[in-house]
């Protein structure tokens, strides 16, 4: 199993009282993670930056590390 560690940017809205996940995007180093979460962060109601472990095999995601957040976002580490 090969991994390595990527960089995601989630957006989040409200919908209904519930936060909601809007469309990841990916970044190529930490500094340019926090730079876009930084740049939409007044677009939603919160925005975080990740760095994650990705199987390149199936595409799986773990280990989320929060690199910055700004604003009202979801625990990604609650089951």
């Amino acid at each position: 199993m090969s991994t390595g560690e990527k960089f995601i940017i989630l957006p989040y809205r409200r919908n209904r009282g519930n936060l909601v996940v809007g469309e990841m995007r990916q970044a190529s180093s930490i500094p340019s993670a926090e730079k876009i979460a930084a740049s939409m962060a007044s677009r939603f109601v919160g925005v975080a930056a990740y760095a994650v472990m990705v199987d390149e095999e199936t595409g799986d995601m773990s280990s989320p590390r929060l690199l910055v957040k700004h604003g009202d976002i979801a625990d990604l580490n609650a089951a």
